[in-house]
C-alpha cells in the first residue's frame, strides 16, 4: 500500500479551497493577500509532508521562509476589509519584509536564533492584526454589512491562529532543546498541519466579506436629494436623523453591498461619526443597526405576500442565507418560516 501522509492530504483539500476561492465568478473583490496565503499554506503542507513522510531534507530551508511571509499576508488580507487597499509599494512593504530578511540571515549566519524569530513574528502580526480590529465589526468598512459579524469573528480568528502557531512552534523548540525531538513528528504533523488548515479557512471566510466598490451611480429607488458636503455634524441626533433618512426613504439598506464606508459617503458623514453616533444612540454596531431595517423590511414582505422567503432574503439586501437567518433570529427569536406561520400567512414558494 502506497504512503500517503496526512499533510499530502490536507494539500489537496487545500488546493481545493484555493481554487474555490480563485475561481469565484461574482464580481466582488478578491482579497489577494488571503488567497496568496492560502496558497503558501497548501506548499508549506506539501513541504511537511515530504520533509516528514518521504525524509526530503532540503525542504528545512524552504519552510521557514514560506513562514515568515504568511504573517504580514495575515495582516495586509485584514487591512483589504478595515480600509482603503493598501499600496503595495517598495515604502510600504519594506517594514514587513523584515521577518523574511531576518529569517534568511538567520538560515545563514545563526540558526539556533530561527525559531525565535518566526514565533516573535507570529506574535507581533496577531497583535498588529487584533489592534486594527479592536473598535468591533465597524473597523471593517469595506466589508458588506449583511455578514460584518462573520467576516470580524472570522479576522479574530486568523490572528489567534497565528498565535496557536507561535506556541506549537515553542513547544517544538523545547522538544528539539529538552526531549531530543521525541515528539517532532507528532507535533509537526498535527500541530503545524491544523494550524495551516485552520489558517486558510478562516482566510477564505474572512476574503467573502468585502462589498463590491461603490463605482456604480446611485439606485433609481433612492429619491432623497444629496447632501452637500459640509463640516462634520457634532450633534447625534442630526446624524441619526440623515441615517435614518437614507434608511427609511432610500431604502439603502436594499443595497446587498453597502458597507460602512459607501454609507458615509451617501451620507457625506465620516464613518467614524456614523458608528460612533449609532453606538451612543442605538448601542448596536452598523451592522445591527442596518440589518435592523432588513430584517423589519422582511417581517412586512413575510406577513403581507407570497414571496418565497429566498426571494424576500435578497430583496431587503441579504446575500447569504445564513446570515439572513442568523439576523432575523436575532431581531425577532424565531426563524423567517416560523414568522410567517405565525402571522397567519402560508408559506407558498418558501425556499
Amino acid at each position: 500500500m502506497i504512503f500517503v501522509p496526512v499533510p499530502f492530504v490536507v494539500t489537496v483539500l487545500l488546493a481545493l479551497l484555493f481554487m474555490s476561492v480563485a475561481r469565484r465568478d461574482d464580481d466582488h473583490f478578491a482579497n489577494p493577500p488571503f488567497l496568496a496565503l492560502i496558497a503558501l499554506t497548501a506548499i508549506q503542507s506539501a513541504l511537511i509532508g515530504l520533509r516528514f513522510g518521504y525524509g526530503v531534507e532540503w525542504v528545512r530551508y524552504l519552510s521557514p521562509l514560506l513562514a515568515s511571509v504568511m504573517a504580514p499576508l495575515v495582516y495586509f488580507g485584514s487591512l483589504y476589509l478595515v480600509g482603503p487597499r493598501p499600496l503595495m509599494t517598495a515604502r510600504t512593504l519594506a517594514p514587513h519584509g523584515i521577518p523574511l530578511a531576518l529569517v534568511s540571515l538567520s538560515l545563514v549566519a545563526w540558526p539556533l536564533a530561527l525559531d525565535a524569530i518566526i514565533i516573535g513574528a507570529f506574535v507581533a502580526y496577531a497583535i498588529l492584526t487584533l489592534l486594527l480590529l479592536r473598535s468591533g465589526t465597524d473597523a471593517l468598512r469595506l466589508a458588506a454589512l449583511d455578514g460584518a459579524g462573520t467576516t470580524h469573528r472570522a479576522l479574530v480568528f486568523v490572528a489567534l491562529v497565528l498565535v496557536f502557531s507561535a506556541a506549537v512552534d515553542t513547544l517544538i523548540t523545547l522538544d528539539i532543546a529538552l526531549m531530543d525531538a521525541r515528539h517532532l513528528t507528532q507535533l509537526v504533523s498535527i500541530g503545524n498541519v491544523a494550524t495551516l488548515l485552520f489558517l486558510s479557512v478562516a482566510a477564505a471566510v474572512a476574503s467573502r466579506g468585502r462589498a463590491l466598490a461603490d463605482s456604480a451611480p446611485d439606485r433609481a429607488t433612492d429619491t432623497l436629494d444629496k447632501p452637500q458636503p459640509e463640516a462634520a455634524l457634532t450633534d447625534d441626533s442630526k446624524v441619526m436623523a440623515r441615517i435614518e433618512a437614507l434608511m427609511t426613504q432610500s431604502r439603502i439598506y436594499r443595497d446587498a453591498d453597502l458597507n460602512l464606508d459607501r454609507l458615509a459617503r451617501r451620507a457625506v458623514i465620516p464613518s467614524r461619526q456614523i458608528s460612533g453616533a449609532i453606538n451612543r444612540t442605538a448601542g448596536k454596531n452598523v451592522s445591527q443597526y442596518v440589518n435592523d431595517f432588513r430584517i423589519k423590511d422582511a417581517c412586512e414582505q413575510l406577513e403581507t405576500g407570497t414571496r418565497s422567503v429566498t426571494e424576500i432574503m435578497f430583496d431587503v439586501g441579504f446575500q447569504t442565507k445564513s446570515n439572513f437567518n442568523r439576523e432575523f433570529r436575532r431581531v425577532t427569536g424565531m426563524a423567517p418560516i416560523e414568522w410567517r406561520k405565525h402571522s397567519g400567512l402560508t408559506s407558498d414558494g418558501q425556499s
